[in-house]
């Protein structure tokens, strides 16, 4: 029996497999890549390289055994996810794997915005599978703000349209903690985590959490979903993913991604990590 972890060198997969390398033998590892050369430095510290494509099913075949706990970590291309997580599905069937945990989105079936929905049938998918699963309801990611700090200091300020809604985020290294532990540990067979920060915090405050790091007076700027689209537009986001990018603020505005269920620290035994904290360390490699 191996912990299996798909996309494994991507940026919330590579962290989960740091992760169990610290409570678990290299060799009861196995990673599930599509290319053997980006994973060349966990295969160096032992963990087994399993080569396989969400886009190749018959790849798939081999990626799994009897008895793996496997993380499907989602696809990143929106509007490939379904097929591509049905192929996984059905491998992991196929193979009869003791486990399958899926990184969702939080708030699960009730999440009704345009992001959500290939996470939607994927969670309905692996329930009429018949599979033993896990579903780790992911809430938003806090780099997904501080991988951006270049314009917002450019420009001094964070632009939206999500009104007062609060985000209640965590760190890819906090969502990727808990997976492990869902991994290594018992009890969480059909099982749904709401996975979020302990602290929910608004675009304003995360402006002004901005300016105390840099010393640099940031704002929060709100304009209406139609001129949000048009900005990310032309800053070079593609007019789709502008789309759902306005359409998550607007989530955001009516409070789907504020919960604070307190799960992601009881899976991890320690708090999430501070805004602050997340925002100190972005600004000093910027």
């Amino acid at each position: 029996m191996s912990i299996v972890v798909t996309g494994a060198t991507g940026e919330l997969g590579r962290l989960v497999v740091e992760q169990l390398l610290d409570t678990v033998p290299a060799d009861r590892i196995a990673a599930v890549v599509r290319s053997e050369e980006k994973a060349a430095g966990l295969a160096a510290r032992g963990v087994e390289i399993r080569i396989a494509d969400y886009d190749r099913p018959e790849t798939l075949a081999g990626a799994f055994e009897a008895g793996d706990r496997v993380l499907l970590v989602s696809g990143s291309e929106v509007g490939k996810r379904v097929p591509q997580h049905t192929a996984v599905i059905d491998a992991a069937k196929a193979a009869g794997v003791a486990q399958l945990a899926y990184t969702s989105v939080l708030g699960g079936p009730a999440a009704d915005f345009q992001l959500a929905a290939e996470h939607r049938v994927t969670e309905q998918l692996i329930l009429e599978s018949g599979l033993p699963y896990t579903f780790l309801r992911n809430g938003w990611y806090t780099e997904n703000y501080t991988a951006n700090l270049a314009p917002v200091l450019e420009h001094g300020t964070v632009v939206g349209n999500a009104g007062d809604g609060r985000v209640a985020s965590a760190t890819r290294a906090d969502y990727a903690a808990a997976a492990a532990a869902v991994l290594t540990g018992e009890g969480h067979l059909g099982a749904a985590y709401e996975l979020s920060g302990d602290v929910a915090w608004s675009l304003a405050e995360y402006a002004a959490t901005v300016s105390a790091a840099t010393g640099k007076e940031i704002t929060y700027t709100e304009v209406p979903a139609a001129a949000h689209q048009e900005i990310l537009v032309g800053a070079g986001v593609p007019e789709g993913f502008a789309a759902i990018l306005v359409d998550v603020d607007e989530a955001i505005g009516r409070g789907l991604l504020a919960g604070t269920s307190g799960d992601l620290a009881r899976l991890t035994g320690r708090p999430t990590t501070p805004l602050a904290e997340t925002v100190a360390a972005a600004v000093a490699t910027v």
